[in-house]
C-alpha cells in the first residue's frame, strides 16, 4: 500500500527521482509481479505529486511587463496574454 502523507511530503526534485528510478526498474523487467505492482501504484502517487507540484509552481510564475522606454513596470499572470 502506498504510503500517500509520505509522497506527499516528498519534494519535486526527490518525487521526480524515485519516480525515474521505480520507472527504470519496472522496465528491467526482473522485478516479480506482487512488486511490480506496489511498484506500479507508488509510481502513480508520485505522479500525482509531481503533477500537483507542477501546476502549483505555474500559477505562481508571473511575466513581467515593461513600460514603454523598456523598464520593467510590474508583473502580470503568465496567461494573461
Amino acid at each position: 500500500m502506498v504510503d500517500a502523507a509520505d509522497v506527499n511530503a516528498l519534494s519535486f526534485e526527490k518525487a521526480l527521482a524515485e519516480l525515474e528510478a521505480i520507472v527504470a526498474k519496472l522496465e528491467g523487467g526482473n522485478v516479480p509481479l506482487e512488486e511490480s505492482i506496489a511498484l506500479y501504484a507508488r509510481g502513480e502517487a508520485l505522479k500525482a505529486r509531481c503533477d500537483t507540484l507542477l501546476k502549483d509552481a505555474e500559477a505562481r510564475v508571473e511575466k513581467i511587463t515593461l513600460s514603454a522606454d523598456g523598464r520593467p513596470a510590474g508583473t502580470q499572470p503568465l496567461d494573461g496574454e
